[in-house]
């Protein structure tokens, strides 16, 4: 009864059509955090994946094989969670599918559990991973009808977008900064993807890398600056939050979180006392390490912390610990050695502790006090040599420490909400073009719109997605919306032909093959051959051809790529090849470039540069780019209007340039 009632409101609120390919979707979701554990909710509710694979028929994915033809591949519709977190106390105010109870378990598999319970009859597979991980490669995408990003950092967001271009499967991007927030959609050769335009340096960070993954110097600073130091002398965590406890909770759970919770109180409390330091530094830089040490699945694919302890780094430093840490306070500008890092957190917590117990019972951290600098930066040393992490001078690491924007649930929810009603429009389009009643428009110039076979309308990209805006500034309309925008066509990400390269376990091509198979197949002349590690091959480097080709392959296959660039003077877009290594079949070539037939149109040519001293002998032409801002665009239609309106009572028109010597005009 009740799921019959679901389907009623699912089907009235959708339509049939829309229903059932959203039933019979498999669709993947990388993060189970904030915005996470809200998408895997909505997308529970609202049925996505939940046909079971024998009602599913022939729908699943289709992929190449090592001939080049066309196979259908059988596939269980659902929801594919991707997460490599665990869950921390701090994520329980706004990640809703986690209590108390899941502390230190993973998110994604704790979020399915939890997910599963709104829906019984979905099908949701949980990966406690990473999405940089070997077999998250193109393949792997290629099996989705649609991804959605919920991440909080900058380099697994650009190579998930990268996978979905290269599988060539739509992404919906979303991301929140306090009460902002925006959802994208993203299609190769369709709309901008999200490295077309640049991105400004991230400043906040999420408290689960903060505390169990860090990868930057940033991680380290902002655990140091916003975690230890105010559980030591400013307000504790646990202090500012009201937790309280349910029947449902576990005891002997609730009992262990106390433990946990009491810990740093414990250590606090001996402030004062002579051990204070040593009880400290054993805490966070060895007891809680090893803990994290203890949970394997996290290293599996990362090198793992290492703890220390402080008794065998004092023994090695020849003088009073703290008389040489305030001496070496004063290096502002050197980047302090290990154990110069301990000497300088030993003086700043006796410094502290002084300051504590006469009078200043709460200190807030401030660049521009000392003491608390010297701490928070031979603990974020300290912090980073345990992670394999370069260490930094307390300039250095001063310049670098930034305030934290809070993560706000009602921000997430929000967002999640119109990343879902995105993919609804996303979902009709693939369903109209399944069912063949829509086709490309004719003008393939600019592909913002479908037109429709049965009804001659024209119809919106996407089903008529948009880029979403939560603007909390705005008064009058906190949501926000702009078309879709047609990739830029210099983008470096998307704009070049992606395809693949499968390799036979056991063949014995050179690179020299490869270059061969290239100018064969593609009609390179000089060209140049690009790996993570650098280039490999140009027309004046030779030196690797002789070398077997699985040698690059199996440090590229998976979730790399390997990029061919023209070098000729009318060159055309790159070419970006997945390296895939497989068991050979009879009768199949040992090096394939997959599909047959590729075709490269040429780069773009760059736009001549405008003087903005213009001669007055020349009339200026405008500069078309497709990929104008919303409000350049805007500005440019207004001077358009404006420069019709002249011409047609006989003025001359002379356009304003803009500062960058650039003129942008909207190209409808």
């Amino acid at each position: 009864m009740q799921r019959r009632d679901r389907d009623s409101g699912i089907l009235q609120s959708l339509g049939k059509p829309l229903t059932k390919r959203v039933k019979e979707s498999r669709v993947l979701l990388v993060g189970a955090g904030g915005i996470g554990c809200e998408v895997l909710k909505n997308l529970v509710c609202c049925g996505f994946g939940t046909l079971p694979q024998a009602q599913h028929g022939l729908n699943g994915a289709t992929a190449e094989t090592q001939s080049g033809h066309t196979a259908v591949m059988p596939r269980q519709p659902g929801i594919v969670v991707i997460d490599l977190d665990t869950i921390d106390l701090s994520n329980l105010n706004r990640q809703f599918l986690f209590r108390k109870q899941h502390i230190k378990k993973p998110k994604a598999f704790v979020a399915k559990e939890t997910a599963s319970q709104f829906n019984p009859s979905v099908n949701i597979e949980a990966h406690h991973a990473s999405v940089f991980d070997r077999q998250y490669n193109v393949e792997f995408f290629e099996g989705f009808d649609l991804v959605f990003n919920a991440l909080d950092n900058l380099a697994a967001r650009r190579h998930v977008n990268k996978m979905c271009l290269a599988a060539d499967v739509p992404l919906i991007e979303s991301g929140t900064t306090g009460f902002n927030g925006q959802v994208q959609a993203i299609k190769k050769g369709v709309t901008e993807c999200y490295d077309c335009n640049p991105k400004p340096v991230q400043k906040s960070f999420p408290i689960c890398t903060i505390r169990s993954t860090p990868s930057q110097p940033i991680h380290c600073i902002v655990w140091a600056r916003s975690y230890l130091f105010p559980e030591l002398f400013g307000t504790s965590e646990e202090d500012s939050t009201d937790v309280g406890v349910t029947e449902a909770d576990s005891a002997e759970e609730v009992a262990k979180l106390k433990v946990e919770a009491e810990a740093l109180k414990n250590v606090r409390r001996m402030m004062g006392k002579s051990e204070f330091a040593q009880e400290v530094f054993d805490k966070v830089f060895h007891d809680d390490i090893e803990r994290l040490r203890s949970m394997s699945e996290m290293w599996q694919s990362r090198k793992p912390p290492q703890s220390l302890r402080y008794d065998a780094l004092k023994a090695e430093i020849d003088a009073d610990i703290i008389k040489h840490g305030q001496a070496l306070a004063t290096r502002d500008q050197t980047t302090w050695s290990l154990h110069d890092n301990l000497a300088v957190l030993c003086y700043s917590l006796d410094v502290l502790s002084s300051r504590a117990q006469t009078g200043e019972p709460v200190i807030e951290f401030d660049k521009d006090d000392k003491d608390t600098l010297d701490f928070v930066a031979s603990a974020a040393n300290l912090r980073s040599h345990v992670f394999g992490i370069p260490l930094h001078s307390e300039w250095e690491i001063k310049q670098m420490a930034g305030n934290i924007i809070p993560a706000i649930a009602t921000s997430n929810a929000l967002t999640a909400s119109l990343c879902v009603m995105e993919a609804f429009k996303i979902m009709r389009s693939q369903a109209q073009a399944q069912n063949g009643l829509s086709k490309p428009n004719a003008n393939n110039n600019h592909p913002t719109t479908t037109q429709s076979s049965m009804i001659g309308k024209p119809e919106p990209t996407l089903g008529g997605a948009k880029m979403v805006f939560l603007n909390s500034r705005s008064t009058e309309r906190m949501v926000t919306t702009q078309g879709l925008v047609p990739p830029r066509p210099d983008c470096p990400v998307c704009s070049p032909v992606y395809a693949k390269l499968a390799v036979s376990a056991n063949t014995n091509a050179t690179l020299q093959d490869l270059v061969l198979l290239l100018q064969q197949r593609v009609g390179y002349d000089e060209f140049s051959i690009t790996t993570d590690a650098g280039v490999i091959y140009d027309p004046d480097l030779e030196d690797n051809l002789p070398k077997q080709l699985t040698e690059y392959a199996s440090a590229a296959q998976g979730n790399s790529f390997v990029t061919v660039t023209d070098e000729s003077d009318l060159p055309k877009v790159d070419l970006v090849l997945s390296m895939m290594v497989q068991s050979t079949t009879d009768g199949a070539d040992s090096l394939q470039v997959i599909p047959e037939q590729i075709s490269l149109p040429l780069k773009p040519q760059k736009a001549p540069e405008v003087d903005g001293d213009l001669d007055g002998d020349a009339d200026p032409e405008p500069v078309l780019l497709p990929n104008a801002g919303a409000k350049r665009k805007r500005d440019a239609e207004e001077e358009v209007e404006g420069a019709k309106k002249r011409a047609k009572a006989g003025k001359a028109e002379v356009l304003e340039v803009d500062d960058d010597g650039v003129i942008t005009l909207d190209d409808d």
